[in-house]
């Protein structure tokens, strides 16, 4: 309670400033000369956004950041957002409802995704499938570790991934293709041009796959064929020196092939058809300097995210199952940031959240709003320190109001040694699904009611006679709460040498009114009635460790090794409590005597593994024009389900094995560097399991070309 105190003191300290703010652009930081002497850097040192929601030097952060460049990505030869992010320290790729991302031990509905620094909507039961990503056009993604709802509000839980695109500096142009195993094929165009006020880019990318199947006697493919497009344009204006407005737009498709069988071996009952997901969204973002020490920003976004899928019987054509899904985003917003002197930074928002959805699994359409203000300051002490306050306030239609303030500073001990600290409150919000699900599986039988649908779902069945056993009165499921967290980090950056960085993040995540799931009857077909509550505490906890160390960097080679390791703790505070009171049991499997469990015995939250290690190996010669590189990736073994009815994990049988992937690429530059010709294997050691990580399809060897103008 005296660490929320303390964090809620916060708030009091940033409004106590002048709401207006001001936000430094490079130029800006660069040429303040009395900053300059604690910002000494190289011209080359990178300047990101998403930590402050203003432009800073990376040598400024005080919080875990990772940057990844357009370099890097080009070189692995990496095709979707999840290509890039499942190699980085830290970061987990995992398959729940598709293809999303874990970071410091939290599932993916707790990571915001953004692109230009807005939300992509479209959550699969919380997961953001992030194969909808092409990075053909992305300049650099910047990844937040730890809390971030202080500037991003609900969803930033665990951290913010913000995918920026390029921004032209002249006129450039490519065409890129790639083809590889499974007749995986990826086609991609850009173009970029900037003259005089005017800035227009443009980008556009076709994916597709013909699937594959570990099960070829069965029908349908374990993965099944697919084709997707993505349309991305921005175009910018300059009106004068103070004013310049941007309008940008990307556009999303995926259509893929549904077929599998209900029936058996001897009864076959198979159903296919076809599935399609469109996401489109518009930023207009204008931006005025209404004088050199403070600068406004107001930014309109919508955002839409549709499904549709048809499925019929095959033997009549019969419907099986028919819906859709419909969900609007829309933001205004406002933001100023004002520069009091050249150590004083304060940036400032305020903004409305507005969503809706309708779908086939809610009895009407859905509205929710929220409305929030956030504030930042950040004090340079001196050449060596900052301390950076920040806090939001969100005001929610459905679950009430929620506070977010969070601490965080750098201390810079000595030239070759950097310790930073943070310190903040998470927050997210029940989602519609958590809310007003209405669904009942109409071929397993079992049904899943929100909170506000609960008590008139009950209703309805009792009244057609399908409830056999009230466990738990509806009239008793209150209203769910935001989930909340609080997070720590603790960071240590060691310059060795002029070759050798060492890195660690020791991290604390404690989170309260975790949403579960919770069985509300029994059914007369003997399935489960399911509806949300808040139940459980967990935490999360663990270090990150890197080092990059320069091998070679002469005038037109470059040789580096980075490599990456985490260790990861996540579980359940309320069963370590039950553990302690002596209230889990399991049956030894041979003796089949039952025995008391230990903390010992309890292997946390299913899903985790408690060691992530990476190794890279990058080469480019500049003067030939060739670059290659190696990427090795290990995940320890994890948790994927109960299996002796205790429902927590705890007997061996209950892991997944841990495994290896490998992956290679190696590019040449031809026709005096406009054409550029990669190979590569993903997986290269062919590692499969069918069973737990089906996604998983084994070796993929591609062959990639790419030719590009400039003209500056």
């Amino acid at each position: 309670m005296k660490k929320i105190t303390i964090l809620y003191l916060i708030i009091l300290i940033i409004f106590s400033q002048n709401l207006y703010a001001q936000k430094n652009n490079k130029n800006e930081i660069k040429n303040q000369k009395d900053s300059l002497e604690n910002l000494k850097t190289e011209d080359l040192e990178q300047v990101v956004i998403t930590a402050t929601r203003s432009e800073k030097l990376l040598s400024e952060i005080p919080i875990p950041m990772t940057i990844i460049d357009k370099e890097q990505i080009q070189q692995m030869g990496s095709l979707r957002l999840s290509d890039v992010l499942q190699e980085q320290t830290g970061l987990t790729l995992i398959q729940e409802h598709g293809e999303g991302i874990q970071m410091q031990g939290f599932d993916p509905d707790y990571t915001l995704i953004l692109i230009d620094g807005e939300p992509l909507i479209g959550r699969t039961a919380g997961t953001l499938e992030l194969s909808r990503i092409a990075v053909g056009n992305i300049e650099r993604i910047e990844i937040i570790k730890g809390a971030s709802s202080s500037l991003y509000g609900s969803e930033a839980l665990a951290g913010v991934i913000n995918i920026i695109t390029k921004n032209p500096n002249g006129t450039e142009g490519s065409i890129s293709a790639r083809y590889g195993t499974n007749q995986t094929s990826d086609l991609g165009i850009s173009f970029q041009t900037k003259k005089d006020k005017l800035a227009i880019t443009a980008f556009a990318n076709r994916y597709g796959s013909n699937g594959y199947d570990f099960t070829p006697n069965s029908f349908g493919k374990t993965v099944e064929p697919f084709d997707n497009y993505t349309f991305q344009s921005k175009i910018a204006y300059k009106f004068n020196d103070k004013i310049s407005l941007s309008v940008s737009g990307r556009y999303f498709e995926e259509n893929q092939i549904g077929r599998f069988d209900l029936g058996t071996e001897e009864n076959p009952n198979k159903v296919s058809g076809d599935g399609k997901v469109t996401d489109y969204n518009i930023l207009s973002n204008l931006d005025w300097r209404i004088t050199q020490k403070w600068r406004t920003y107001f930014r309109l976004y919508y955002s839409k995210y549709k499904t549709d899928s048809k499925l019929n019987y095959e033997n009549d054509n019969s419907v099986y199952d028919e819906s859709f899904f419909d969900q609007i985003f829309i933001r205004p917003e406002f933001q100023s940031v004002y520069s009091f002197n050249e150590k004083n930074f304060l940036t400032a928002g305020i903004g409305s959240v507005n969503e809706s959805v309708s779908s086939t699994r809610y009895t009407d359409k859905k509205y929710l709003q929220t409305n929030y203000i956030f504030a930042q300051h950040e004090f340079f002490i001196n050449k060596k320190s900052n301390i950076t306050l920040g806090a939001r306030f969100d005001s929610h239609s459905v679950y009430g109001n929620q506070l977010s303030p969070k601490i965080a500073s750098y201390y810079q001990i000595s030239p070759k040694i950097r310790l930073t600290a943070s310190a903040g409150m998470g927050f997210k919000t029940p989602d519609f699904r958590q809310l007003y699900l209405n669904f009942t599986n109409n071929v397993v039988g079992y049904s899943v009611f929100g909170t506000e649908e609960i008590l008139q779902g009950v209703s309805d069945l009792q009244e057609a006679g399908q409830i056999a056993e009230v466990l738990l009165n509806p009239n008793d499921i209150k209203e769910i709460k935001a989930e909340t967290s609080i997070s720590y980090n603790i960071g240590i950056k060691y310059n060795a040498t002029k070759k050798l960085i060492l890195k660690a993040n020791f991290f604390r995540n404690d989170v309260d009114n975790l949403i579960e799931t919770q069985i509300v009857a029994r059914k007369t077909n003997g399935q489960n009635l399911f509806s949300y509550t808040n139940l459980n505490s967990i935490f999360t906890q663990g270090i990150e460790t890197e080092l990059n160390y320069s091998i070679l960097n002469s005038a037109n080679s470059t040789l580096t090794f980075s490599a990456g390791y985490q260790y990861l703790e996540a579980k359940d505070k309320t069963v370590l409590d039950e553990i302690e009171d002596g209230n889990y049991f399991a049956r030894d499997p041979e003796t089949l005597e039952t025995k008391r469990l230990t903390k010992a015995d309890y292997g946390g939250l299913m899903g985790r593994s408690n060691h992530m290690t990476n190794a890279k190996l990058f080469y480019k010669n500049s003067k030939n024009g060739f670059s290659a590189n190696v990427r090795a990736i290990y995940r320890s073994k994890y948790g994927f389900g109960d299996r002796n009815g205790n429902l927590i994990l705890d007997q061996a049988n209950e892991y997944v094995d841990g495994y290896t992937t490998v992956n290679i690429s190696a590019g040449k530059q031809l026709l005096n560097q406009k054409l550029n010709l990669q190979i590569g294997a993903d997986n290269l050691l062919n590692y499969k399991n069918e069973s737990y990580i089906p996604t998983l399809a084994g070796r993929l060897l591609w062959v990639r070309m790419e030719f590009s103008i400039q003209k500056k």
